[in-house]
Formats: C-alpha cells, structure tokens, sequence
C-alpha cells in the first residue's frame, strides 16, 4: 500500500487567489478539502478540473465561517475523508469599507468573524491532526495589517490581530506545528472595478511596477507549508516591494 498523500485545507477556495492556491497545492500532490461559502458553480469547477487531473483528490465544503460550529466540523469531515491533515490554508476573508463615525457593530463582527475568530478557531480544531503529521499553518494576512488604509481601519485592525495570532500560534504550536502569514500587495484589481488613476498611483508607489499573480501568492503559500522548515512565526510580504517606500 502506498503512502497517502498530504492533506491540506484552504478557505475560501472557490475563486481567485484562493483557487490558484488550491491548484498550485494539489499540482505538489496534496489532497485537498476545499471550503466555499456563496460561489458553487465556481467551486464545482475547480472541483472537477482537480478531481479530473487526479481522481478523488478533492473534497468540497460548503460553510458560512461566523457559524462557529461549522468550523471544528470543516476540520472533522476532512479528516474523516482522507485520515490526516498536514495544512490549514486560512485564505477566505472578508473585506468591507467601515467609514468612522457610522461603523456599526454588524461591521465590526463580519470583519472579525471571518479575518480572525474563523481562522483562530479553525487551527484549535485541526492542531491535533497537524501536530500528528507535523503539519503547517499559514494564514493570508495584508499589507495594511501595517499600515492603515482610509475607510477600512476595522478590516486593517482584523488583518493586524491575524499577524498577532500568527505569532502567537507559533509560540503556541512549536515545535510541532509551523505557523506563518502571506501578506499580499496589489494581486488582483477589485471585481467592482478601480479608478484608472487610482491604479496609476498604486503602481506608481510599487517599486516592481505591476501588480502580482494569484500564483506568486500560491506559491509563497507552497513554499512556507512545503520547503520553509525552519521558519515560524513570520509575515512573508508579496507585494512587489510596496512597504519599501511608504
């Protein structure tokens, strides 16, 4: 019988940056359990382009992340699925302007349900499988973790109690357990659309000149589950030298 192969989980999986993680991690060999929350069609998609490339190689979990019971059970299922767990790939994120002076609560709990409560509580679940198989965590912080941008300061204060968490879970999980952060830059422009001087001036402030790939976050993400084995506890920025100058 030959051995199984890694497991990993990735949040939010179903589109951009979170479905080039899923297929740069299922090209390095792992199985996969694949979580979404609206986007279906796009995860059956993916789903069987994956399944067709290797069969039975993925699995797919439907889950809204503020349903705190949810999450033990996305760990639960794919465990059960496949016997092991060797990643957790905290990706889905919620981001939303929160304008001060009429930031309501809601706001406050939908930014930090699904950027820390979600991600926190997802590793508790699976820190057992992943200190068995010596395993890895990383988490998608930004950019703005450190830096505040206008309008999103509660989003900018749940991506910095990420960085937090992923420090402290470091601390907490080692040496069993790896845990680090991806801390993107400008990858994809807003689906919604963005101004055409707005883009001019973000690129002007990058010193690689263009925003990056879906893919060079994925393969930052392989890197630090895969290769990184004696790193912990760090935020890896791809962000095209953007935090260089200010």
């Amino acid at each position: 019988m030959t051995e199984s192969r890694p497991v990993a989980v990735v949040t939010g999986a179903a589109r951009r940056i979170g479905a080039a993680i899923a297929r740069r991690l299922h090209a390095d060999g792992y199985d996969l359990a694949l979580h979404y929350r609206g986007s279906a069609a796009a995860m059956q998609a993916l789903a069987d382009e994956l399944n067709a490339a290797r069969p039975n190689s993925v699995l797919t979990l439907q889950a809204e992340l503020a349903d705190f019971d949810r999450l033990p059970e996305l760990i639960a299922h794919a465990v059960g699925r496949y016997g092991r767990l060797d990643a957790l790939v905290n990706n889905a994120s919620t981001f939303l302007p929160t304008t001060f002076g009429t930031t309501t609560p809601a706001q406050w709990d939908a930014l930090f349900a699904a950027n820390v409560r979600a991600p926190y509580f997802l590793a508790q679940a699976a820190a057992p499988h992943l200190r068995a198989s010596r395993g890895a965590i990383v988490n998608l912080a930004d950019i703005y973790a450190e830096r505040p941008l206008r309008e999103h300061a509660v989003y900018g204060m749940s991506k910095a109690a990420l960085v937090h968490m992923t420090r402290a879970l470091a601390l907490e999980l080692a040496p069993d357990v790896r845990v680090n952060a991806v801390a993107p830059g400008a990858i994809l422009w807003p689906e919604d659309g963005k101004d055409e001087a707005a883009k001019a001036a973000m690129l002007a402030r990058t010193p690689l000149g263009r925003i990056g790939t879906p893919e060079e976050i994925a393969e930052a993400v392989r890197w630090l589950l895969r290769d990184a084995r004696y790193t912990t506890g760090q935020v890896i920025r791809v962000d095209g030298g953007r935090m260089l100058e200010g």
